[in-house]
């Protein structure tokens, strides 16, 4: 048997996977283990394997996905901390025909911005919104969130956070699934292949929504580790993710069609 050449190999019917080219060649920045690398792959291949990469424009404001601008190689915009939804809804009102997406952390969607979501949840804007769930703020210094779990610790409840005196963790997505504005809500992960994929099919389908005019706004959060700020390994964060994330956050398809899931 004749051994294959690197050509051979490389052909175009052998090919199994190769980098999308919406990713710019920019090394990323994140800590290594951080989910955001996953995450940012799979919305842009989704948006090229639509054929959007000319007609879509995403947003990304405060934390760490304002980096986003740097490794997603389509039109990008810079929001004001929280106010991304805002910034959207003008966006996709000034220009109908854009597939328009916002791409939020948890301080920053659920905290400053938990107005602007909501309220562009509640009018039904026709827009994609990514959000990222890691239950703490990554980039400012590992700070409690509104996501934070009970008794987990961060820089700002050292002791964990208590929820007599701190509140309970907030469930923004089951929040906004209730408005009757809101088409699509989907909770995935990244941790894995096979948890990658199923968050691909649901940002997908997200986008197909926009793209087929479908009224209403789809939302997609995708519950992420944050290693460096839970002072952890990347396998261990992913582990205690797993264990602890997502019994409070549990995975998969909340509403679809308008139609809540029933559990």
């Amino acid at each position: 048997m004749a051994e294959l050449s690197v050509q051979d190999i490389i052909k175009p019917e052998n090919l199994v996977y190769e980098k999308t080219k919406l990713m710019t060649d920019k090394t990323l920045s994140y800590c290594p283990g951080c989910g955001h690398g996953t995450a940012h792959r799979l919305t842009m291949e989704v948006i090229e394997e639509l054929g959007k990469e000319n007609d879509t424009i995403g947003i990304a404001p405060v934390g760490c996905s304002v980096l986003a601008y740097e490794f997603m190689n389509i039109d990008m915009q810079q929001a004001a901390h929280g106010r991304a939804p805002a910034h959207a809804t003008a966006v996709k009102r000034l220009w109908p025909n854009k597939v328009v997406f916002t791409y939020q952390g948890d301080g920053d969607l659920a905290a400053i911005g938990t107005a602007e979501t909501i309220h562009a949840c509640n009018r039904g804007e026709q827009i994609v919104i990514i959000f990222i769930n890691n239950g703490i703020y990554g980039m400012t210094g590992g700070q409690m969130a509104p996501t934070t779990l009970p008794e987990m610790k961060t820089s700002t409840s050292p002791f964990g956070r208590d929820v007599a005196s701190m509140g309970y963790p907030l469930k923004i997505t089951e929040l906004i699934s209730n408005l009757p504005g809101v088409q699509y809500v989907s909770r995935q992960a990244v941790h894995s292949p096979a948890a990658a994929r199923k968050a691909k099919r649901a940002i997908k389908k997200a986008f197909q929504n926009q793209i087929d005019n479908k009224p209403g706004l789809s939302f997609i959060e995708i519950v992420s580790n944050c290693n460096s700020g839970w002072k952890m390994t990347p396998n261990d964060s992913n582990e205690w993710m797993e264990e602890n994330m997502f019994p409070y956050y549990p995975l998969g398809d909340i509403k679809v069609d308008g139609k809540l899931i029933e559990k």
